[in-house]
């Protein structure tokens, strides 16, 4: 068995104009995939050879540049993720699309609906307690419940994968699922899937804002054992 190539690109220091990645005479640590792994980079492009996958990622890339203005006062970005999700679906050609999200956004859900329909989608939505599933199916005990003693529907991201992929949508939406059921929904779904929520029950689901505000009041997320300081006042 081959040795497995191990790389480190979020530890790597060098400057970004200067990195191998971004600038042709650029360099790269010894953990450098684009150093190290040449030939994984090959084998990535010989799927850019199959027609639909040059398609899509030359239109994501389209979308990309799409994003910003050029003006005197430099570039500067001009558009929303929903504005990007519209722009792109719009550029595939993509007709049908579904939205995967979790109760607790369906007032969110509901207005993404009418902005999709709005710009001429068909859209099917399905939320993840669809199914009305007993948790006790997969083995939770009542004591592992939000709350004990109550009925409580499992969310069902398998499910919700399969009933949009006997919808035929083209494209895909999440919305908020679960950790671990976003997993198991992108483990299923047949077509192509973007996210434009990700669930964080205290960050009103930007899970960014733990990262910004680790050195100060979120400083829990490096564990028990790590925390340096209290928060500030």
């Amino acid at each position: 068995m081959s040795e497995k190539k191990l790389f480190y690109c979020a530890l790597c220091d060098i400057e970004k104009d200067e990195k191998i990645c971004i600038e042709p005479d650029g360099r790269g640590p010894g953990f450098c995939p684009t150093v190290r792994a040449g030939e994984i980079v090959d084998e990535a492009m010989l799927e850019y050879e199959k027609k639909s996958t040059r398609e899509f990622a030359r239109q994501a890339s389209l979308q990309e540049a799409a994003c910003y203005e050029h003006s005197e006062a430099g570039r500067g970005p001009i558009k929303t993720r929903v504005e990007e999700v519209c722009e792109f679906t719009n550029r595939m050609g993509y007709k049908r699309l579904g939205i995967a999200f979790c109760s607790g956004l369906i007032y969110e859900a509901k207005i993404l609906n009418n902005i999709l329909t709005a710009r001429g989608f068909e859209v099917v939505s399905v939320m993840c307690k669809a199914g009305a599933v007993p948790k006790e199916k997969i083995g939770i005990k009542d004591s592992e419940k939000i709350v004990p003693g109550t009925y409580e529907t499992m969310c069902n991201p398998i499910a919700q994968a399969k009933f949009l992929n006997s919808a035929g949508t083209e494209f895909n939406i999440v919305m908020g699922l679960c950790v671990g059921h976003d997993s198991l929904f992108l483990k299923h779904i047949e077509a192509y899937t973007t996210v434009l929520v990700v669930k964080d029950r205290v960050m009103g689901h930007n899970p960014i804002a733990a990262l910004y505000t680790s050195g100060s009041y979120y400083t829990r997320v490096f564990g028990p054992e790590k925390q340096s300081g209290r928060a500030s006042s």
